[in-house]
């Protein structure tokens, strides 16, 4: 009677999922309470979400019975998926239960919590509108008994499938997402987006030219069979009679959600049970130190003054996450935007020069880089000699990386458009406009100093400052091309006295005005830093 008594006084325990999905509404909810802006902006997402959707499930059933929807379906669940890929990547924080080493210390059994996890993580606005788009992906080929079958059975193996690959690469990236790389990441993820909207744009304009959707079906016909957009060629496959393709590739994104699935608890067993191996890292190494100090770097690089300015600069370059992320966008887009426009036939070898101004920009605010610590670089200068040294280095290490990328992309630009004859001009125009935003920017660097706030991921200068950069970028931009009026004057007489024959000769020339334009800049920005340290020092700490 005891036992019984006990049995009947004990309430059953809860199972682990409804107890993880009852976190997440708890965490949802909690979250919206912090502020009424957050509030507002999740409920706007979730009507333009619905908005977006509704209007792509229509666009899915106007196309049921046009040749080419089964195309546009496949790929556009394939593009789903890998959305649904790189979205851990560069937005780590979006989703406390990102990271699983928050549950290190409970008594977790790896296979309860994975399908916890993997239930849990279907709750929220992402997978609902994923589950939609997957809908009317398989909306606009179900046709037929057999298609809908499939369809009742492809839509929610695709949802569930892009939330597991969405999970297993968060789970095996953790430790990444969660240190200094992973914010570099989230810094860079705006760069990410205006790059591939450049892609969909190129992609648009040559699907145009190319005869329409037809196009698309070499590309189909290769996703269709990756998963999880094999499920929707599975439903195709089905509605056109094709039963045993459609049952191979329903159970190709079914074992692909199996092999998920248990990538994901591996790696959740090794993060659980291994230490950090980061950590590690850090103590085994600490005793073995290069008595150099430096590496490579200090053994490619010339000595004294100039190699520790150029190695501290391209350390910064490489580690800092703000000016790793301005220089990765200066490089991208210095190059997409002559690539693009000269895969599109409308370009000129002209465009490569904006490369040399995206390129010139990284000299701009050289101190402000250094923020509080300039009183560091302070120290060491003295002299007009000293603040000289220190702006030459600083162009050097930057000329390491601008000046080959420059030529690069004014050959790759010149290859594209198979205009040969023009690569000596455009180049020596391109090497001249280098030579003037350097120039340009470091005497702005002395004039226009301003700060860079290291605890914001997306601000690049402090409050009361906005106007400091304005000039500094703004003017930079429009003296330079002025600074370059000689090499274009001499490039447009050229051009209408018919005497291209001579067009070479813009080559050494520009070459050697841009080096000229920077021994300039130099000497004008040298003492003007020499006799404003305390203000650089001043306007670069505000951050």
């Amino acid at each position: 009677m005891s036992a019984s008594t006990t049995t009947a006084g004990t309430a059953p325990a809860a199972s682990l999922t409804s107890v993880f999905v009852r976190l997440k509404l708890s965490l949802l909810r909690n979250g919206l309470r912090q502020s009424g802006g957050r509030t507002a902006a999740y409920i706007l997402s979730i009507v333009f979400g619905a908005v977006f959707a509704a209007a792509l499930v229509l666009a899915f059933a106007l196309m049921r019975g046009n040749a080419d929807a089964d195309s546009v379906a496949i790929l556009l669940t394939g593009v789903l998926a890998l959305s649904w890929t790189v979205m851990p990547l560069f937005i780590p924080s979006g989703d406390e239960t990102l990271d699983p080493s928050r549950l290190v210390m409970l008594p977790l059994r790896p296979r309860p919590l994975i399908r916890a996890l993997l239930v849990a993580s279907l709750v929220g606005i992402g997978p609902v509108l994923t589950l939609v788009l997957a809908f009317g992906a398989a909306l606009s080929v179900a046709h037929g008994a057999a298609g809908v079958v499939v369809a009742v059975l492809a839509v929610p193996l695709v949802t569930v499938t892009c939330v597991a690959l969405s999970r297993a690469v968060a789970a095996a990236n953790v430790r990444l997402l969660t240190s200094r790389k992973g914010r570099d990441l989230a810094l860079l993820s705006g760069l990410v987006i205006a790059v591939g909207i450049q892609v969909v744009n190129f992609a648009a304009q040559r699907l145009g030219r190319a005869g329409g959707l037809e196009s698309l079906e070499p590309a189909a016909a290769v996703v269709g069979w990756l998963p999880p957009a094999a499920a929707i060629g599975a439903v195709d496959s089905a509605a056109r009679g094709d039963y045993a393709v459609a049952a191979a590739r329903l159970l190709l994104t079914a074992a692909a959600l199996v092999a998920l699935l248990y990538w994901w608890q591996r790696s959740l067993v090794r993060l659980m049970v291994e230490p950090d191996g980061s950590t590690i890292g850090a103590a085994s190494d600490a005793g073995v130190r290069d008595d150099g100090g430096t590496g490579l770097l200090g053994r490619i690089l010339p000595g004294g003054r100039t190699g520790a300015v150029m190695e501290r600069s391209l350390r910064y370059m490489w580690r800092d996450p703000k000016t790793k992320a301005s220089a990765v966008t200066s490089l991208a887009l210095g190059l997409i935007v002559p690539l693009v426009n000269a895969l599109q036939g409308t370009g000129s070898v002209y465009w490569a020069c904006f490369a040399s101004g995206m390129l010139g920009m990284l000299m701009y605010n050289q101190f402000g880089q250094d923020s509080s610590a300039f009183w560091m670089v302070a120290q060491t200068i003295s002299t007009t000699a000293d603040a000289y040294a220190e702006l030459r280095a600083r162009a050097q290490a930057l000329l390491l990386v601008t000046l080959p990328y420059a030529v690069f992309v004014t050959v790759l630009t010149t290859a594209v458009l198979g205009a040969w004859s023009r690569l000596p001009d455009a180049l020596g125009l391109a090497l001249g406009l280098l030579g003037a935003m350097l120039a340009v920017g470091a005497v702005a660097s002395a004039l226009f100093p301003y700060s860079i706030p290291q605890d914001s991921g997306y601000k690049n200068v402090a409050p009361g400052q906005g106007a400091l950069a304005w000039i500094s970028i703004f003017g930079g931009m429009l003296v330079a091309p002025l600074l370059c009026a000689p090499l274009i004057g001499a490039t447009v007489y050229l051009h209408l006295s018919d005497q291209e024959s001579l067009l070479w000769l813009l080559l050494p020339a520009g070459a050697l005005y841009g080096a000229l334009l920077v021994w300039a800049g130099l000497k004008v920005a040298a003492p003007r830093t020499a006799g404003r340290l305390p203000e650089i020092l001043t306007a670069v700490s505000k951050g």
